[in-house]
């Protein structure tokens, strides 16, 4: 996945360019460097959050849209989105209408702020809207994010609520014990992947395997970070990382610009020069999903 919620600005700066064109731009030169390693791999758009049609049109006349094969949404709509849960299938179908590439939901939540019962309800009506509906669904999230270390969002504290529902979006509580929607998780986890984000050096990995094949989860979503690339021993926690998740099938998230190789010191910022991301990506395709030789066959005449 090529970015995250590149038209929120919690992720993508829009004063450092307002129009996406630097964003597009980053995009065509990834996904040819991707491709160019390994032609096997999807390449998908980094999910979009708000879900909205007009920026993927926007996107379309950038012309960078041939440098994906999958389109992505996010959505929390009992948590930050304006809309209804009931309305999920309107909000894929808004985006159908504009691509004639594939629709993932690569997060959809329901926090449990407000009533642990409410992200029961959330799990439930998500997997009955969403299964069968796309071809691939991630939930957001396994753990919940420990309050000491803070949500990646732009105001922080100002938010209000909306900053603290951050912390509840988990099916386990930050003190490792589960939640009521676990149950119900478990119920759909061979059909909803799960999408966690794991920190440098995340002490949570080996907890988070361990639960998910307990759960029989198939799918991950997660994230290689470029400005992580540039901490000590980054490529050892990167492996680490890669290896304890070899056996689901993982969607691997780039992202988060290095402070210093940014037009705005800030990992939200787009890079100075965009193709630095585009060789970060490439190096991870060939360290982590190499293109397999195909093996000749000898055919021997009669």
């Amino acid at each position: 996945m090529i970015w995250n919620e590149p038209n929120n600005k919690s992720h993508w700066d829009p004063e450092v360019d307002p129009d996406w064109s630097k964003f597009a731009d980053t995009v065509s030169r990834t996904g040819a460097a991707i491709r160019a390693v390994n032609p096997g791999v999807t390449r998908v758009l980094g999910g979009m959050s708000p879900i909205d049609p007009m920026w993927v049109k926007r996107l379309e006349g950038h012309g960078c849209l041939d440098a994906v094969d999958v389109l992505a949404v996010h959505g929390f709509p009992l948590d930050w989105n304006l809309w209804s849960i009931h309305e999920w299938p309107n909000k894929i179908a808004e985006i159908e209408a504009v691509t004639d590439k594939p629709v993932w939901v690569t997060e959809v939540g329901v926090g449990s702020f407000g009533a642990e019962e409410v992200q029961v309800f959330g799990v439930e009506k998500t997997a009955e809207l969403l299964i069968g509906r796309v071809p691939r669904i991630y939930w957001y999230s396994l753990f919940d994010l420990p309050q000491e270390w803070g949500a990646t969002t732009r105001h922080r504290e100002a938010e209000g609520s909306s900053y603290y529902r951050h912390f509840y979006m988990g099916l386990i509580r930050a003190d490792g014990t589960p939640k009521p929607s676990l149950d119900s998780y478990a119920k759909v986890a061979s059909e909803m992947g799960l999408m966690q984000w794991f920190h440098y050096l995340d002490p949570r990995l080996d907890d988070a395997v361990e639960w998910m094949k307990r759960l029989g989860t198939k799918k991950l979503r997660t994230g290689l970070s470029w400005a992580d690339s540039f901490r000590p021993d980054a490529l050892g926690w990167f492996d680490r990382q890669m290896e304890a998740l070899q056996d689901f099938d993982t969607t691997v998230t780039f992202c988060f610009t290095p402070e210093h190789l940014g037009i705005q010191p800030h990992h939200t910022s787009a890079a100075r020069d965009p193709q630095a991301f585009a060789d970060f990506c490439a190096q991870m395709i060939e360290r982590y999903a190499p293109k397999v030789a195909t093996p000749v066959t000898e055919t021997v005449a009669a």
